[in-house]
């Protein structure tokens, strides 16, 4: 079914439910959550989703698991028809337990296909029960991607990661954060270490690089990206990307140069003088 909310067939007495919904480019969905939990993916455009605990950013031909009950905000980079299979939390058992952005495999992709051609309540028997029944199999296999960003839960390292997410540069130092802070170097590795589970090199990069993500998919070329982000040259931002990604950053997006990848016209994008980049909670 097309453009309806999941508030009106949450009823439904089935344990998937699959809606789809087009969202136009820069469009905002406010905080929410649903009884369900959900797997979106798209063809095209990228979805930027942000929770008080993170930044999760979704390309086109990956998906988003959001387990149920989690509280959540969307904004949309480029059209995107968005697929959502809504899981009732019994059939949800052996998901994850916090949001991830998977990777959706060519059979995943055709089941997803098929269930959008099934009635809102399809029969529970035969063919399209069974076609549901092996698409809840396979959710459960999806591989993680690693596009996601751990925010800390202390306030005031909290504060300064809000910051950098307003203007991320990858120059910024740990004696930078920790002097804000009136802490010593080694303290502040051990803080931001244990609240994230990631050092803060690790996180300044992986930072960075979600940044860097609508606004390529949004057309801003790939130098003034590499610039604004403090890097020196685009090769040395590029090296970053392919080491992190695989490949190189349009050729990640679908934009250019990979086989069997959707085509995705760039979109004019007008340059501020820094990234304004994803949302910070």
């Amino acid at each position: 079914m097309r453009d309806i909310h999941i508030d009106t067939v949450d009823h439904t007495p089935r344990p998937i439910v699959a809606i789809t919904n087009d969202y136009p480019d820069g469009f905002r969905i406010p905080p929410h959550c649903h009884r369900r939990g959900q797997l979106i993916s798209g063809a095209t455009g990228l979805v930027v989703m942000t929770t008080p605990h993170g930044t999760w950013v979704m390309p086109p031909q990956r998906g988003m698991w959001i387990p149920p009950g989690a509280v959540h905000n969307v904004r949309i980079v480029g059209a995107v028809r968005m697929h959502s299979l809504y899981i009732e939390p019994e059939a949800a058992q052996g998901m994850p337990d916090h949001c991830q952005v998977v990777g959706i495999h060519g059979f995943m992709r055709a089941l997803i296909v098929e269930a959008f051609e099934l009635p809102l309540e399809y029969p529970l028997s035969g063919r399209p029960g069974a076609l549901m029944e092996l698409l809840g199999h396979e959710i459960a296999r999806l591989t993680a991607l690693p596009l996601s960003l751990p925010y800390p839960r202390d306030e005031r390292l909290a504060a300064l990661c809000r910051r950098f997410m307003t203007a991320p540069n990858i120059h910024e130092t740990i004696d930078d954060w920790s002097g804000a802070l009136g802490m010593s170097r080694r303290a502040f590795t051990r803080l931001f270490r244990r609240e994230t589970g990631l050092s803060f090199v690790g996180w300044r990069q992986q930072a960075c690089l979600l940044s860097a993500l609508p606004h390529l998919a949004a057309g801003t070329p790939v130098t003034a990206v590499a610039m604004d982000l403090g890097y020196e040259n685009p090769a040395a931002f590029t090296i970053m990307f392919k080491k992190a990604f695989g490949l190189a950053p349009l050729a990640y997006l679908g934009l250019r140069g990979v086989p069997g990848t959707v085509d995705i016209p760039a979109q004019a994008a007008a340059m501020s003088p820094k990234l304004r980049s994803i949302d910070a909670p």
